[in-house]
Order: C-alpha cells, then sequence, then structure tokens
C-alpha cells in the first residue's frame, strides 16, 4: 500500500485477556446476546478457544435448520458467472476483475459482454442443469469510461441498469436460468426497475470502516460506491424493495476485530428492520498479483472460522451463512464446523472471475466433504427457500412461473432434475383487467355503515418489518420536543414579510401556543384575506380507488390489503368508467383516481385507467395517479419518468395529486414507510410532471413519528421547488394540502409507535404556517374536512386556509384508518363549512378556474341526492 502508513493487520493487534475470552465465551455458550465488545474478543479466538466457540455456532445454525425444517442440510447453488462488464468507475486495491478498456479491445472483447456472449454461457449451464445466472459487473462504467457509455448509448442503452434489466429478461425467456444480480451500488429506483427480472440481488457489504474509504492509501480509496454509508442505504433500499438479498464481509483488507463486529452488527441490523437479507457471505481476502494489495498477507483460515462463527452467533439461528468453497484451501469441515450451512454458487461451466486462481470445488467433491461432517447437500435456487415459500410480496408475479418451473412448492429447495427451459416473461397482453372485479368492489358505501373486517391485517408482525427495531429508530419523534424562542419578534416578521422568516423564527411559531398561536392565525388569515380574498373554494369531484391490493408495506396506511384479505377489491375497467360517468351527471368536473400498488398491475394499466375516462366523458379532468404510482407504471414499463408522464398524458391524465410525500424527510419517511420511493424521487417526478405540463397539488400528512422541524423541512423543501418552477415559467403546485394524521388503525399506531395524530394545536399551527412559509409561491391552502370534521375544518378557515377540498362522493381511504367524519360531502355541507368560518364559498375547478355554469346547474340539481345517484355497482 502507497501513500500513507499500512494498517495493521488484525493478527498483529493486541490480544484480549483470559478473562474477557472466558466471558464471552461462557455467554456465546449460554445463548446470551453479544455486544459489539464481545464479538470482537471471540474474533480473536484461537485453539481451545476457538474451538468452544464454533461449536456453539454450530448449535445456533442447528436449531435453525431444524425450525426450517431442513435438518442437517447444507445448500448450493449450481450457476454460471457472467461477467457483463468488467469496466468499473471504481479503484478498489484488491481487485483482478475490473479492468480498463484498451485491454478489452486488445483481448478482442466489447466493452460489455454481446446478448449473444451472455445467452450461450446462460444456455450452457442450462444443458448442465445449473438454475443461476449470476450476473456480475463493475459498478456504473459509463460514468467514469467513455468507451462504456458509448456502448450503451449504441445499443440503445439509457445507463448500465437497463442492459442489465434486458438481459436478465433474455435469460429467463431464452434459457428458463434465474438471474441474480450483482450490479454494485443501486438506487431505490434501481430495485424497481430490476425486482421484475429477477428473484434475488446482492451487494458486499465488505466493512463498514469508514477509514478504508476515506483515507489515501486504505483499500477503497478513490472508489466512490465503496463508502459504508452508501452500501449500507443500498441493503436498506432492497429491504424496503422486498428484495431477497445476498451480502456479507471481506475480511482480512486491513479492518480491526472491533470494525468486523461493528460492520457484522451493522448487517444484522438491516437484516431485523426488513427481514430481506437472504445470507451473509464471509468471505477472506486472498492477495493477488498485479494489485496495490498484493503485499498483503492473505486473511488466516483461523481468522475466517472464527469470523463465521461470529458471525452465527450475531445473525442467530434463522440467518444464512455462507463460505466461498474455492477459498477455503480444503478445509470444509472447519467451515462447517464453525456454523455455516450454504456454500454459495458453484459452476461446472464458467469460473470465478473474481478469484480466476482458485477454481471451483467438483459437485462430487462438496456432496462427500459435506457427508464426512454429516450434512446432505442440497440444491437450491438462487432466491432462499424462505423466500420462495413466502411469495408475495418478495417475488414479482411476473417472476413466479419461472421460480416455480424450477422449485419444490413445499420445501422452496430447488427440484435437482427440473427442465431449465425459457417462459415468456413479458406483461399481460391484455392490458388492465377491463371486465372482471374482485372482492369488496363495495367498499366505498359500506364502510360507512359496517366498516372495516378487523382493525389490522393478520400478516401485521411480518409485512412492515421488525416492529422492536423501528421503535428505537423512531423514539425521537414518539413524544414531541418542544423549543423555547422568540415568538414575539418572529409574529412581527410574518406580519410584516413572512418570506424573511428564518429557520429559527419559523420554529419557534410552529411550537406557539395559546395568545400566541391566536396571533399567529390572524396573521395567516390576514396574508390569505389579501392573496386570495374571501371566497371559501371547493371541487364537485369523486374518489375512484381502483384498488386496495398493496404490498409496499406503508406503516401508516390502513387502506392497503393483501388480494386474499376480506376488505380487498380491484375495480374493473368499465367499473371505473361508469363511477366516472355517475360523477359527471351529479356535476362532478373532475375525478380524483389513485390505488394500491397492485403487484398484478401493469404499468400500461394507468393509461388505461386514464383512457377510459376520458372516452366515457371527455369533459372530465382526470387527477391520478401519485408520483409512488408514477414511478411504479414507469419501472414496470421500462420508460423513464418523463416517457412514462408524457404517455399518460397522451391517454387523458391532466393532473397528478401531490399524495405520497408524507413528510419529505427520508429520516422520517423510512420509519413510516417500508417501501415508498424516496424524497429526490418524488422530487424529481413532481418537477418532471410540471415540466411536461401536468400540474400537480401539494400535501403533508403529519403527526405521527414527525416533528415540527420536520414541518419546516418539508415547507422549505415544496417552496424551493415552486419557485424553480415559476422562475422558468412553468406552473406548478395548485395548492398545499394539509392532512392530519389518523391514527386510529394506522398500523405504526396499533404498534405503539406513533403519536395519535395531531393536536389541535399543531393543526392550526401547521395551517397557519403553510400560509406563511409557502408565500407567495402556493396562494392555495387546503383543509381536509374528511380528516377534521366541519367544526375542524371552519377552525383552519379561520387560520388561513382557503380551500375546503371536494365533495369526494366515495372516500375510502382516511375510512379505513378510522375516520368519523363519513366519506362524502354535498355542496350544501361545504357551503355549510365556509358559513361557520364566515366567508362565502364558491365551486372552482382543478386549476381553481371558473366552473362552466351547466356544472354548476348540474351539481345543484343533484345535491343532496349523492347516494341515491351513485349505486353500488356489480
Amino acid at each position: 500500500m502507497t501513500n500513507s502508513e499500512p494498517t495493521p493487520h488484525p493478527g498483529q493487534q493486541e490480544r484480549p485477556t483470559a478473562n474477557a475470552m472466558r466471558r464471552a465465551l461462557r455467554r456465546a455458550r449460554d445463548g446470551v446476546a453479544l455486544d459489539a465488545t464481545e464479538a470482537a474478543v471471540l474474533l480473536q479466538a484461537r485453539g481451545a478457544d476457538l474451538d468452544d466457540l464454533t461449536a456453539s455456532a454450530a448449535r445456533v445454525r442447528d436449531a435453525g435448520l431444524e425450525a426450517a425444517g431442513r435438518p442437517g442440510v447444507i445448500t448450493y447453488s449450481k450457476s454460471v458467472f457472467i461477467p457483463l462488464t468488467r469496466l468499473c468507475r471504481d479503484k478498489c486495491h484488491y481487485c483482478t476483475f475490473a479492468t480498463v478498456p484498451g485491454k478489452l479491445r486488445r483481448a478482442g472483447h466489447g466493452m460489455f459482454m454481446s446478448p449473444d456472449e451472455v445467452l450461450d454461457i446462460a444456455r450452457r449451464g442450462a444443458e448442465l442443469g445449473c438454475k443461476e445466472a449470476l450476473i456480475t459487473l463493475g459498478d456504473k462504467p459509463e460514468e467514469r469510461w467513455p468507451e462504456a457509455r458509448e456502448w450503451l448509448e449504441a445499443e440503445g442503452y439509457d445507463d448500465t441498469i437497463a442492459y442489465v434489466r434486458a438481459i436478465s429478461i433474455r435469460i429467463l425467456e431464452e434459457t428458463g436460468l434465474l438471474p441474480h444480480l450483482n450490479p454494485g451500488v443501486m438506487t431505490w429506483t434501481d430495485f424497481q426497475r430490476l425486482k421484475p427480472v429477477a428473484p434475488s440481488m446482492g451487494m458486499m457489504l465488505e466493512t463498514t470502516a469508514e477509514r478504508l474509504w476515506s483515507e489515501p492509501g486504505q483499500p477503497h480509496y478513490g472508489s466512490p460506491d465503496k463508502e459504508p454509508a452508501v452500501r449500507l442505504r443500498v441493503l436498506e433500499d432492497a429491504g424496503r424493495s422486498s428484495v431477497p438479498f445476498t451480502s456479507g464481509l471481506l475480511i482480512g483488507i486491513g479492518e480491526t476485530f472491533e470494525e468486523r463486529a461493528e460492520s457484522l452488527f451493522a448487517l444484522r441490523r438491516v437484516a431485523r428492520s426488513y427481514h430481506g437479507i437472504q445470507e451473509l457471505i464471509i468471505q477472506n481476502f486472498r492477495a493477488k498479483p498485479d494489485t496495490a494489495m498484493r503485499g498483503m498477507p492473505d486473511a488466516e483460515l483461523d481468522d475466517l472460522v472464527a469470523t463465521v462463527a461470529v458471525a452465527r452467533h450475531i445473525m442467530g439461528p434463522a440467518g444464512n451463512l455462507q463460505a466461498p468453497p474455492n477459498l477455503v484451501d480444503g478445509e470444509y469441515a472447519r467451515l462447517i464446523g464453525a456454523g455455516i450451512d450454504d456454500w454459495g454458487g458453484v459452476s461446472p461451466v464458467t469460473i470465478d472471475h473474481v478469484n480466476p486462481e482458485k477454481p471451483w470445488p467438483q459437485l462430487d467433491e462438496l456432496t462427500e466433504k459435506s457427508a464426512a461432517a454429516g450434512f446432505e447437500l442440497r440444491e437450491r435456487l438462487c432466491v432462499y427457500p424462505e423466500f420462495v415459500t413466502r411469495g408475495e410480496p418478495w417475488l414479482d408475479p411476473r417472476l413466479l412461473p419461472h421460480v416455480r418451473a424450477l422449485a419444490d412448492q413445499e420445501t422452496g429447495l430447488a427440484v435437482p432434475d427440473a427442465p431449465v427451459t425459457g417462459h415468456p416473461w413479458q406483461e399481460p397482453d391484455e392490458g388492465y383487467v377491463a371486465t372482471k372485479s374482485s372482492g369488496r368492489t363495495d367498499l366505498h358505501r359500506t364502510i360507512d355503515t359496517e366498516g372495516r373486517t378487523a382493525d389490522r391485517r393478520d400478516d401485521f408482525d411480518e409485512v412492515y418489518g421488525d416492529w422492536e427495531a423501528l421503535r428505537e429508530q423512531a423514539a425521537p419523534g414518539m413524544v414531541p420536543s418542544r423549543i423555547d424562542g422568540d415568538v414575539r419578534a418572529a409574529l412581527a416578521t410574518a406580519a410584516d414579510d413572512p418570506t424573511k422568516l428564518t429557520d429559527d423564527e419559523a420554529l419557534a411559531l410552529l411550537h406557539a401556543d395559546g395568545p400566541a398561536l391566536d396571533a399567529l392565525c390572524s396573521v395567516a388569515d390576514d396574508l390569505r384575506k389579501t392573496v386570495v380574498g374571501d371566497e371559501v373554494t371547493y371541487i364537485v369531484t369523486r374518489n375512484i380507488n381502483f384498488t386496495n391490493v398493496c404490498y409496499t408495506g406503508c406503516r401508516f396506511c390502513a387502506f392497503a390489503q393483501r388480494r386474499t384479505d376480506a376488505d380487498a377489491y380491484t375495480l374493473s375497467l368499465d367499473q371505473v368508467a361508469d363511477r366516472a360517468q355517475q360523477a359527471w351527471e351529479v356535476g362532478a368536473t373532475e375525478v380524483c383516481m389513485q390505488g394500491g400498488i397492485h403487484p398484478d398491475l401493469p404499468g400500461s394499466a394507468y393509461f388505461d385507467i386514464a383512457r377510459a375516462v376520458k372516452e366515457r366523458v371527455p369533459g372530465m379532468h382526470v387527477h391520478a395517479f401519485s408520483p409512488m404510482e408514477v414511478v411504479n407504471g414507469a419501472t414496470r414499463t421500462g420508460l423513464s419518468i418523463r416517457e412514462w408522464l408524457s404517455a399518460a398524458k397522451e391517454a387523458g391524465l391532466d393532473s397528478i395529486p401531490g399524495t405520497a410525500a408524507e413528510i419529505l424527510d427520508d429520516e422520517v419517511r423510512w420509519i413510516l414507510t417500508k417501501g415508498k420511493l424516496p424524497t429526490a424521487t418524488w422530487i424529481e417526478v413532481v418537477q418532471t410532471a410540471h415540466e411536461l405540463g401536468i400540474r400537480s397539488s401539494s400535501t403533508m400528512m403529519y403527526g405521527h413519528v414527525d416533528q415540527p422541524r420536520h414541518w419546516l423541512g418539508h415547507f422549505r423543501t415544496l417552496a424551493s421547488v415552486q419557485q424553480a418552477a415559476l422562475d422558468k415559467n412553468v406552473e406548478g403546485f395548485t395548492e398545499f394540502v394539509t392532512l392530519p394524521f389518523i391514527h386510529t388503525n394506522a398500523p405504526v399506531y396499533l404498534a405503539g409507535i406513533a403519536r395519535p395524530g395531531p393536536t389541535t394545536r399543531d393543526n392550526r399551527a401547521v395551517t397557519a404556517m403553510a400560509r406563511l412559509l409557502l408565500h407567495p409561491y402556493i396562494p392555495n391552502i387546503q383543509t381536509s374536512w374528511v380528516k377534521l370534521g366541519t367544526e375542524g375544518a371552519a377552525e383552519m378557515l379561520r387560520s388561513g386556509a382557503n380551500d375546503l377540498g371536494g365533495t369526494l362522493m366515495e372516500e375510502t381511504i382516511s375510512r379505513m384508518a378510522g375516520s368519523s367524519y363519513g366519506s362524502y360531502k354535498s355542496v350544501k355541507d361545504l357551503v355549510a363549512v365556509a358559513d361557520a368560518a364566515g366567508r362565502p364559498a364558491r365551486p372552482r375547478t382543478t386549476l381553481y378556474g371558473e366552473v362552466p355554469q351547466e356544472r354548476v346547474r348540474a351539481a345543484a340539481a343533484s345535491d343532496g341526492h349523492l347516494p341515491e345517484l351513485l349505486p353500488v355497482l356489480d
């Protein structure tokens, strides 16, 4: 290593005392949870101490196999190794896999393997009974190498991930092998793009020792994708996306024992939070010639054995542990004795391109060595058995035929002699189901009379991740903190020019109470009058939630159901159009359409829905599809967000709701939601929509695990987005909608993590500060009668709001969460709310324009008769 003092090899560290080792070994034997200090001690066990450690680790492993229904079984995957490209933007000092364009050209290779080259390997593997296509490549090569970018552009791919997706589909369809993808660091959006084409993915964490990345001369210096925080974020995004994921450690690259222990605990935290880590690989460093670390000693076998044993104790009986069999120098029995239960991928066709000097063992030898240690060698798929048997949401429906063709449906293991042949992958030809509905399609009516079947789903304890881990993460927001500030000075600034409010002043006002809160609301209401006048606006609209089947795992959502749940439903295309037509007949100018992320819903179904409404009711404004639905549609179709929104606009989409925002701060989002889009992606969607002439609302759901500082950040973000749009002469947000959290049936509340919604004080402060902090960029502030009721909504109209939203006609989402204010309001009801606030009311369009008189007359003629005019549709 150069340019810095070499890091001491772990073997050179000061050894723990005998007492510390005895205590840690005793705790391991007794099954007591280890802490990081004890784990670091045990990583240094040698001789008799190591024998003691591995014996207790093996017992933990055996208990897990017994519980999993495969006692005495050690698994492997029969695979082919496909190095899709060896170009990489990183510069790891130990790597011989990555190369440069010149070397590839001199060797007669392209920048990427061609589809024909990939499929030739895959077909040879299929002929020999392989079932996994391990696709490995360098990180984002197009960002470093112009040659990689040119190759992708010439072949018609926007980026490397697009090629990975395309080649995975061809492998599935033309060979029957199951892709296991290792494309390096991936974003949340990348996971959405790749999940439909691969049952499993992976990326080694390697280490959480940041100094090995940040300090010159260390093994990961100069490699942006090896930053530990970035790699941990990838593991979390995989869990949020319900992707069965492989990770692990590379030991002996200069980390200390303490750092190695911390890395194992970081992996355990992710595994506990999302239950998505399907296996951990413990890989020992092997020095290679022609690398910067060629003089570094190899990780010793005892070091590997001790790390496997400690990993077993940390990950527990349910964890799956692997040690690559070609890197253990034939010492199979020692690794089995230390607690592994898997040998990883073994190929009869290809070499290990990452460790080409170390050939795979023959399967006969691996079978024999496993048997000698008392274990039966069984074949698995690239996706582990427990995820095969769990099914949704871990396996995309488009992959189910491919996985089921190769898996034993009882055990989830591979059927060794199953024929490996291709199966169609493409989206259903018929698009959205046009004639068939299912489930409780009358929920929009019966929710008010019969209620929901139960207060929670029966997979409550599994689908949302680990509640205990989440509770630790959420603890700071469970009780709102108070900030004492100079409220008097802040009020003076707000009254004089709210655009000059500092963050400290804004926070002081967000915490205002008593007379100070009254003064704040008065200032906000005065500004409202100046900006938009006294008229309270409303819209005659109908909500159409076309399905509530969803597996995203949002922890605040009581609307989402599994397809088998009693309250689950999906509307047919005709039913959607019928409901839109009914709404038009009673005076509506808009339908607001949103639904769950149904796993069977093609990405083009949203186009079908918008088109069906426009064909039936050409004059209806289609306000539809949250940013989450937009991303879902784009990733399922393989289109960019811009391309998908353009196609949706052509199909009839007029504007989009700015829902799925919750709180635009990922600190809060990842507590509230398991798999929803991150803040940056939400912003990308709305900005792209605005640029295309598709306007949107904006929203904030508050009063759960958030704090006023999060509200302030949310307001600042929205104002910034709108200001940027207006600076480019782009019309953006139409309004801001306050959405108080409805707690009653929300999973995150039932688990004892969230607060029971915002207080009246919170609602007044949020409404008033929305008026002040979004001025002058977003002039319309909407309050929610469905969440606050008549009196609550009237109070918000006196606190800076000017809009009541819509008649809704059917409202299911808040009612499923436990709102008690009904699912529709007549025009007279809305006018009465405005009257209660001492203000006149008038109808508006979605874009806050004047409503045609024909629509006004139709609404007046039917007002008060909506239940009779909107029967349940069979």
